[in-house]
């Protein structure tokens, strides 16, 4: 039998296959589908300290090989989230890693410094990549110098292990990985979004009452498969893969280009029990390769220079 078990940031995880943040909620909505207990680690939805609305409907729109979406980070904020998430996720045997937001660094400490002392939270992902708020988000991901400048505060802020999730909508996202992981990152997840617009063209309108939102799903696979191949390449904490994983040769390939791990996102909404499918599409892939640990896969792409 292979063996799946990673361990990442300091966190040991059964299998390499995580949920990705704004996909999930906090399990809740799929615990009726999926068995929380088989995934690698529960990754929320990202909490910001008085909660978001979100931005105006309608925000989500299906587009070729993929879909759009404008949520706006909308959450009950992490009062709420502590109070009615939390013992929810206890109940089972997986690690909680909490996605945090913020408009401002005061905001981003004020979030960690409240789920800090909560023993049931393994983890935080820093969300400084989502496209879809006018403050804060992608706008410390989008330059190096403000990306480690948040880091570097947060890491003053609590104990706990840091995932900081990038933007695919950087100009240089090497250089922001690079920034992070020198200002004490513990690991990074990557990518999230790519920003993109669709017209109904009978109305002449936008799909999205944002006008621009995220792209996600398979459409930009092979863009995330070549960030996370770049940064894994360039930096020495571990990777999450994401973007358009849906099957496990989807996963495999992030895996072989570099990443320790992988979240599942878009695909769930088609299917919910994805994760566990491509966890074991992943093992069934190990044991016909005589591979002992998927450990072993990781970064062992092969390339002729």
């Amino acid at each position: 039998m292979s063996d799946l078990n990673i361990e990442l940031a300091g966190i040991k995880l059964k299998n390499p296959v995580v949920t990705a943040s704004g996909t999930f909620g906090s399990g809740k909505e799929y615990s009726n589908f999926i068995d929380l207990n088989e995934v690698g680690a529960v990754v929320t939805k990202t909490i910001t300290f008085q909660g978001y609305e979100g931005n105006p409907t309608p925000r989500i729109c299906e587009t070729p090989s993929g879909m759009l979406n404008s949520i706006g980070l909308q959450n009950k904020g992490v009062e709420a989230f502590v109070q009615d998430d939390i013992s929810f996720l206890a109940g089972f045997d997986v690690p909680i890693i909490a996605s945090i937001g913020g408009a401002s660094i005061d905001d981003y400490c004020r979030v960690t410094k409240y789920l800090s002392p909560i023993d049931e939270i393994s983890a935080l992902e820093i969300n400084i990549s989502c496209p879809n708020v006018k403050q804060g988000g992608m706008a410390f991901g989008m330059d190096p110098g403000s990306a480690a400048e948040l880091v570097s505060k947060l890491k003053t802020c609590t104990s706990k292990p840091l995932i900081v999730k990038l933007t695919p909508n950087c100009g240089d996202i090497i250089g922001v990985a690079k920034a992070v992981e020198r200002a004490g990152a513990n690991s990074i997840s990557l990518i999230n979004t790519i920003l993109a617009m669709s017209i109904d063209v009978d109305k002449r309108a936008p799909k999205l009452a944002t006008i621009v939102g995220g792209l996600s799903g398979p459409a930009i696979k092979p863009i995330a498969l070549r960030m996370v191949w770049q940064v894994a390449s360039n930096v020495e904490i571990p990777v999450i893969g994401i973007g358009g994983i849906s099957t496990a040769e989807d996963a495999l390939e992030f895996l072989i280009a570099g990443a320790s791990a992988v979240g599942v996102g878009t695909a769930i909404f088609v299917d919910p029990q994805a994760p566990i499918k491509i966890a074991k599409g992943i093992d069934e892939y190990l044991n016909r390769h005589g591979i002992d640990s998927v450990s072993d896969l990781v970064g062992s792409l092969n390339v002729k220079r």
